[in-house]
This record gives structure tokens, C-alpha cells and sequence, in this order.
């Protein structure tokens, strides 16, 4: 059997015909000077402290994809050292994630946690060459003495201890003698250095905590800057790609390298991807399933990409979005259509096409037969000829979308209205008769009459005076006898804002705590539909259904949008989620 850790079911191709970025130019550079003598190995390296969103997508697509592209390899890598907010299930999670993306990782997965014993032998060397020393500051006073951007750092009281002394406190601190928090071991660089980075980082703290994979065998945890760079050195990554926020940390990942002589990959930073009507913080996308704003990490409205999953976006258009945005230098915020077009397109290529009718309302076919039933077909995909045509049941008693008729409709409602007729989508042409009430004057039922010339929904033959009937509306519909009940999800955007987390010019100044972005939420992100009828087919896969890479059930409901098959169906009753509507609804002025 496969290890699942190191294949996938689907590989990503790399673009066909693939833009040129400055990375790209980069690694075109190497190529050509014979630099890293050809090799090119990248890594990903994310912090399993919560779920991958969408900007990781961006980043996975980046390393894999110039991995690919180059003919060498990437690895993944989990940056784990921090116990505190690590947790099994999110290295689970995103290990599941990078392989419903399409990728493929060299040999086994890696941790950080691996190289703990190597990491701290360079820490000893550092404190035995006198370029490193424990620090017994509170991270209260190495705040203030830290200095800023106009004014120099203090030198900790520690700074000057000779490396025999430093060297005995840190083998104490790795024994786990003194308290979280007493001391850290300090890089010896220049507190008077204009990038505050460089004033002496800490290397080390003392934590006395329980690591997923290491058990209690740590009492002390190197620091992201120290081990990052460490990580990249003993996989002999030859590009370390990362965020733009990192570029003043560069200067510090070459001091470790260099001061220690080991392999030193070049570091390259980019522009994170920033989404407009979204936030893109682990910290906050935990506030909002602790607090209950969402039903969990994979919400179908969170921008995680177990959550995309859930909400129907498949991983060619989720690596099709991250091609089209591109890679810059320069922070810039994205318009979130530019995702949502990216589902649509490929949906609309793929996607079979079904009726489902959402709000129903019935309609009794005066004139039909009682109890005959006919096939009718009905076109799969129009953009795809060869997923051919269905049969869809057809009876005297239909479903309608309630919003599809009016009893006294404006002057252009070209839908259902008395004396108005339709087209029934691959049906017939009906007119509605009259209107059935409850006593308290609701719309209960809709009588109307066919017309049997026009079987398909083709327009009718001239009359005998070669007059040729039209209509201008064309209504899904769902015949009452086959009809499956299901519960239906219109999921839309979790925020109002375009940016959330901006305050808002009529929120209270005084006091701040008063608003946060989560009074930006969208109370109609989640609107449960019960009681909706589908089309047979949707109850079950059919022959004609394309086999989608991670098995999930996609359609197009006619007129309606692109839906899914939630994880909480059941047989006998279908879930569905709404993955994106069939055009951008929130131009206008003022959101939806």
C-alpha cells in the first residue's frame, strides 16, 4: 500500500504557460550560472497551531509548484516548537490539505522536532565560540531595553559572562532546572543595531511543556528565527521561500548560518495573499469557533481550506486562483471575486446541471393526465457536449420556486402570473389558471393548463394564421410525485466589510473595547433551507456525474448557483452546501 503521507490520488500539473515572476527569474538565474549546481528544493513549513486558509493555498501552490516546475523537490516541514498551541489534528489537517491540493512532498513528512538534539549542539557552539549567552531578564525588561528605532539597546547584565558560565546555565537550563520564563539564551550580536532584530534575539526559552512528539524530553524550545533557518540548513533547501514579513529577519537567518558554517540556503520573501471580506488570523479564526460565530475550522464560510472544501471549491480552482493572483513584492488586498470566479469557471466547465427548487410551491396541470409520468430530456452540461442528456420525470404536479410567480406582477415580471405563460425548462409551456389560498390568504397551490406541441419546452408550431407564440420566461421546476426532500445551505460571505477589521465611522471611539471585527459579520452568512425538492438524480450518483478528485458531489442548480453534497448527509436525506451564486451578487454599491 501507499504511504499517504508522501502521494496523492491527483498531482498538480504546473501551468501550461506559466508567468514569469521574480522568483521564476531568480531560479532562472541559478539555472543558468550553475548555482546550488542545478538543484532546486524548496520546503513548506507551516505551524500546526490551527488549520491552513486560503493564503497557505497560495503558498503551497508557490513551493510545490516551482518544485515541479524545476524538475527538483519540496518538502514538507512542520515547524513545531511551540508545544503550547500545537496539536495533532492540525498537523492531520494540513497534511490532508496538501494532498486534496494535488501535491506530492520528497520522502517523509518532517518536523522541526527532529532536529532538536542538532539545534542545540549549535547552540552550545555558539555560547563556546562567546557569540551567544543566557539572559535572566523578564521579557518585561529585555522589552525596554531593547531600545528603538532612533535610540540603541541596553546590554543585558548577562552579556558579559564568559562562555564557561553560560555554557553551565544552558546545560542547567536543558536539565530543566530553573522555571518558564527565568532565563533565555540570547544571540551575541549589536544592541545598537538600526535593525532591532539583530539586538540580541532570543535563541532559547524555558517551557516546561508537554510537545505532541516529544513527550517531556524538553524543557526548553528554540525560537522560530533559530530553528527556521537550522531546519532549512539540514534539508539543503537551496530556496527558502517565505512572507514579506520575514525580510527583516533576513538579516538575522544569514548571522546563524554563517556564524555556525553551515549550509546556507537564500533566502526569498514575497507578498502574503490578502482577501478583501475576509481575515486571515489563526488567532481570530479560533475566536470564532470557540465563541460559536461558526460551526468549525472547516465552516464552510471560513477561508480555510478545509472549509473551501466543505463549501464545494475544488483544488484546480483553488491552484488556478493562486496562478492567476500571481507573486509580488509589494502587499496589495484582493478582490474575493477573483476566488469566487475562479470555482465558477471551472464548475461551469464541469459541473452537471440539475433542478432543485429551493422554496416551493405547487402547481396542479389541469389538463395533464392523472397518473402518467414521461421522461423528459434534459441537458447535462451545455458547455460539454459529452456528458449528454438525462431523464427527468415530468407529472400533472410540479414544483415551482415561489419567487417565480406573482399574482399582480410590475409591468416586466416575465415569470408565472394568472393568464401569463412559461416555458418549463426541457418541458412544456404551461399558463397559470388561478391561485388556491389558505384562509389566511396565503398562496398555497397555482392551477395551470399545457400545451402538449410544446414537449421539450420548443416553441410551438404558428397558429392557422401563422402567428407564432413567445415567452420570455423560462422556470426550473421539479415534478411533486419524484421529488427529494433535502435541506439546503446558502452559505454566503462571513463578513459585511471589506476590510473587518477596520472600525467602522459610526462605532463608539470610547471605549475601543466597545468593537471588534467580529461586529462585522454577516448575520445572513448561513441561511437552512428545509423542506427543498430535487430532482431524483440528486439523491443518488448517476452514470452521467463526472468523478471529481476527492469524491465530493458537485452540481449546478439551475438559475440558482453551484451546490455540493455536505459531510452530514445521511441516506434519505440530502444536505447540501452553496458553494458560490452564478454571478457576483455583491457589486452594487453596499454589499449584497
Amino acid at each position: 500500500m501507499s504511504d499517504p503521507h508522501t502521494e496523492t490520488s491527483r498531482e498538480a500539473d504546473a501551468p501550461a504557460e506559466a508567468s514569469r515572476h521574480f522568483i521564476r527569474q531568480i531560479i532562472d538565474a541559478d539555472q543558468a550560472s550553475g548555482k546550488w549546481g542545478g538543484r532546486v528544493h524548496t520546503r513548506f513549513p507551516p505551524e500546526p497551531n490551527g488549520f491552513l486558509h486560503i493564503g497557505h493555498a497560495k503558498s503551497i501552490c508557490l513551493n510545490f509548484g516551482l518544485a515541479k516546475e524545476f524538475g527538483g523537490a519540496c518538502n514538507l516541514r512542520f515547524d513545531d516548537t511551540n508545544p503550547v498551541k500545537e496539536e495533532q489534528r492540525y498537523v492531520d489537517s494540513i497534511i490532508e490539505d496538501i494532498r486534496w491540493l494535488g501535491f506530492r512532498w520528497e520522502g517523509e513528512v518532517r518536523f522541526a522536532s527532529d532536529y532538536f538534539d542538532f539545534m542545540y549542539e549549535c547552540a552550545e557552539r555558539l555560547v563556546q565560540d562567546g557569540k551567544a549567552y543566557v539572559c535572566d531578564q523578564t521579557p518585561e525588561e529585555m522589552r525596554k531595553a531593547r531600545g528603538t528605532l532612533t535610540e540603541p539597546g541596553t546590554p543585558s547584565p548577562g552579556r558579559n559572562r564568559s562562555p564557561d558560565e553560560n555554557l553551565d546555565l544552558l546545560r542547567r537550563m536543558r536539565a530543566g532546572e530553573f522555571p518558564d520564563g527565568s532565563r533565555t539564551l540570547r544571540a551575541k550580536i549589536d544592541m545598537a543595531s538600526p535593525n532591532i532584530v539583530m539586538r540580541d534575539p532570543v535563541m532559547y526559552r524555558i517551557l516546561h511543556a508537554t510537545h505532541h512528539r516529544t513527550g517531556d524530553a524538553w524543557p526548553i524550545y528554540p525560537m522560530y528565527d533559530f530553528a527556521h533557518c537550522l531546519e532549512d540548513s539540514m534539508e539543503r533547501i537551496t530556496h527558502s521561500i517565505c512572507t514579506l514579513e520575514f525580510e527583516n529577519n533576513r538579516p538575522l537567518y544569514d548571522w546563524f548560518l554563517d556564524n555556525l558554517g553551515v549550509h546556507h540556503p537564500q533566502q526569498i520573501e514575497f507578498a502574503r495573499l490578502i482577501l478583501n471580506y475576509t481575515v486571515m488570523s489563526k488567532r481570530k479564526f479560533l475566536e470564532l469557533v470557540r465563541d460559536g460565530h461558526v460551526m468549525g475550522w472547516d465552516d464552510p464560510r471560513m477561508p480555510t481550506i478545509s472549509g473551501l472544501r466543505r463549501r464545494g471549491y475544488t483544488p484546480e480552482s483553488i491552484r488556478a486562483f493562486s496562478e492567476e493572483v500571481g507573486v509580488s513584492k509589494y502587499n496589495s488586498t484582493i478582490d474575493v471575486v477573483r476566488l469566487e470566479n475562479a470555482i465558477r469557471d471551472d464548475l461551469n466547465k464541469r459541473a452537471p446541471r440539475r433542478m432543485a427548487v429551493l422554496n416551493p410551491v405547487k402547481v396542479v396541470i389541469e389538463n395533464y393526465p392523472e397518473g402518467e409520468v414521461e421522461y423528459l430530456d434534459a441537458v447535462n452540461n451545455p458547455e460539454d457536449a459529452s456528458c449528454g442528456v438525462r431523464g427527468v420525470p415530468f407529472a400533472r404536479e410540479i414544483y415551482i420556486e415561489r419567487d417565480d410567480f406573482m399574482e399582480d406582477p410590475p409591468k416586466k415580471f416575465f415569470r408565472l402570473a394568472p393568464g401569463a405563460e412559461v416555458r418549463l425548462r426541457a418541458a412544456y409551456w404551461i399558463t397559470c389558471t388561478g391561485v388556491v389560498k389558505n384562509d389566511a390568504g396565503e398562496i398555497v397551490e397555482l392551477r395551470a393548463t399545457y400545451d402538449p406541441q410544446t414537449r421539450g419546452g420548443d416553441n410551438p408550431p404558428p397558429d392557422a394564421e401563422g402567428k407564432v407564440r413567445k415567452v420570455k420566461g423560462t422556470l426550473h421546476w421539479v415534478s411533486a410525485q419524484h421529488a427529494v426532500d433535502a435541506e439546503v445551505r446558502m452559505f454566503d460571505r462571513l463578513f459585511t466589510a471589506e476590510n473587518p477589521d477596520k472600525r467602522p465611522k459610526d462605532a463608539p471611539e470610547d471605549p475601543p473595547e466597545d468593537w471588534d471585527y467580529k461586529q462585522n459579520l454577516n448575520p445572513e452568512s448561513l441561511v437552512t433551507l428545509r423542506g427543498c425538492k430535487l430532482e431524483p438524480m440528486l439523491a443518488e450518483r448517476g452514470a452521467d456525474e463526472p468523478e471529481w478528485s476527492d469524491g465530493i458531489r458537485r452540481f449546478q442548480f439551475e438559475r440558482l448557483g453551484y451546490f455540493c453534497i455536505d459531510a452530514d448527509s445521511k441516506p434519505g436525506a440530502p444536505v447540501f452546501n452553496r458553494t458560490v451564486t452564478l454571478k457576483d451578487s455583491w457589486s452594487r454599491a453596499g454589499g449584497k
